[in-house]
């Protein structure tokens, strides 16, 4: 034992006698500061991966059937036409796919937004009987494979007469279990006290979802839109079952006509991939800024 520390006195160097607070530690590699260039250095090669392929299909694209049919196949091409563009907009059914398609997915969207939204606010405020029962046999249902509904469901829509028209497309895509439950966690991060605020001033339930809960989850319904445009727009086995009629064609439904045995149009292929995926390109530019507070307050990982 040390003199300070019988006698009580402050260790030498020290004259308030207080003792010294730790030294902060700096995250980074080794202990180091923090180098976000590191994890620059290493998404950078990832995201242009990631990006090959849709940078291959817009020159494929723009290529002519010459430069696409050669071995070994161009980088680049020779010179740029719009052949491909010029073919699926005069020689086929493309526009109209493109308006089936942009029909399935507003309807859905629009369900989805609607539905999902007010299912989620009542499991998340509203307390009646059988409440966390029904909301888990809502969350059951996302544990049977699609494949195994597809049979019930095309009897269910023979039935009512929606088979081969634009309903048997969309009316699958009116809510959804994950729709449901990512609107309820985003609801129970919300405060009540706003709530029991409008409440107090007169508002009714509904017009509480609709003036206070709703404007607070734009960041939810945004990410939402995102989710449900991604799937109706690209859903492609439930509409080859339940579809036959080329005037009732979705947009990938005409697109798989593009691809034969021994004959591939590529050019219209790709043409028509690459007007396909700009919409939803643009809708997650847009919207990609809310996925994170989404995810944040929804506690989705």
């Amino acid at each position: 034992m040390t003199l300070s520390t019988v006698t009580g006195a402050p260790p030498a160097g020290d004259t308030t006698g207080r003792p010294k607070a730790p030294r902060p530690r700096t995250a980074g590699v080794s202990g180091g500061p923090k180098r976000p260039w590191l994890a620059h250095l290493i998404l950078m090669p990832t995201a242009l991966v990631f990006a090959a392929p849709l940078v291959w299909m817009t020159l494929t694209a723009f290529m002519p059937d010459t430069d696409i049919n050669r071995y070994p196949p161009r980088l680049w091409p020779s010179h740029f036409t719009l052949d491909g563009f010029v073919r699926i907009f005069t020689e086929d059914n493309y526009p109209r796919w493109l308006a089936n398609t942009v029909i399935v997915s507003a309807v859905a969207l629009a369900g989805h937004l609607v539905l999902c939204s007010l299912a989620g606010y009542g499991f998340a405020r509203l307390r009646f009987r059988g409440r966390t029962l029904t909301f888990a046999l809502v969350m059951a249902t996302v544990m049977v494979p699609t494949q195994v509904l597809m049979i019930p469901t095309f009897l269910m829509f023979r039935n009512l007469g929606l088979i081969d028209t634009l309903g048997a497309a969309f009316v699958p895509w009116l809510a959804s279990a994950f729709g449901v439950f990512l609107m309820r966690q985003f609801f129970l991060s919300l405060p009540r006290e706003l709530e029991e605020a409008a409440t107090i001033d007169g508002c009714s339930r509904l017009g509480v979802f609709f003036r206070i809960v709703l404007p607070l989850a734009r960041p939810a319904l945004a990410t939402l839109t995102v989710f449900t445009l991604l799937g109706a727009w690209n859903d492609l086995i439930w509409p080859l079952i339940a579809i036959s009629s080329e005037d009732t064609y979705t947009i990938q439904m005409g697109l798989a006509t593009f691809a034969g045995a021994r004959h591939t149009e590529w050019s219209a292929l790709m043409a028509g991939n690459l007007v396909a995926t700009l919409p939803l390109v643009l809708v997650f530019l847009v919207a990609q800024r809310h996925f994170v507070a989404t995810m944040s307050f929804s506690g989705l990982k």
